[in-house]
């Protein structure tokens, strides 16, 4: 962190290298399509603060917090939604065992409710319950505890009455 934030490209190139993944997730979870651009514009934003990140405090959730902005960005810019469908429907529901057609039925349409319902929450919700179910980040990671518990309390609140 020392030598990226004197200038050392590659040493921020490393930095990004090891939270690339999650970085890329937190976007498309925002902004569907859209991501691998969010992605690209929030660590060429990110590499520009550098010089004012804090030294001590953890980088990935600054760089995820950089890119969810981004995506969100584009996404009020776009006007487009994010595709959580796609992921859901590329996951193996079944564990490796082939279901029966009325339980992949049932479960596929269990998942499209449970999604659309996400998806009709407003973005900061999202994104909190994102954060924490779908991409295990701690509760360290998401910011302050009372802060983040609160979130997540008032976004499953909000998904059950719209699930409901």
């Amino acid at each position: 962190m020392r030598r990226a934030r004197r200038g050392d490209e590659r040493a921020f190139a490393e930095l990004v290298r090891m939270h690339q993944e999650i970085a890329f997730r937190v976007a498309y979870l925002i902004s569907g399509d859209e991501a691998e651009d969010a992605v690209q514009d929030g660590v060429l934003k990110a590499w520009r603060a550098l010089r004012r990140f804090r030294p001590g405090a953890p980088f990935r959730p600054w760089l995820l917090r950089i890119v969810a902005n981004e995506a969100r960005n584009r996404r009020r810019s776009e006007g487009r939604r994010a595709a959580l469908a796609l992921r859901a429907g590329r996951e193996d529901v079944s564990g490796g065992a082939a279901p029966s057609p009325e339980t992949a039925v049932l479960a596929a349409d269990e998942r499209a409710r449970l999604l659309a319902a996400l998806e009709g929450l407003p973005d900061d919700a999202r994104l909190t319950l994102a954060c924490r179910y779908l991409l295990d980040l701690s509760e360290a990671e998401r910011g302050r505890r009372g802060t983040v518990k609160s979130r997540v309390s008032r976004a499953l609140e909000r998904l059950r009455e719209s699930y409901d």
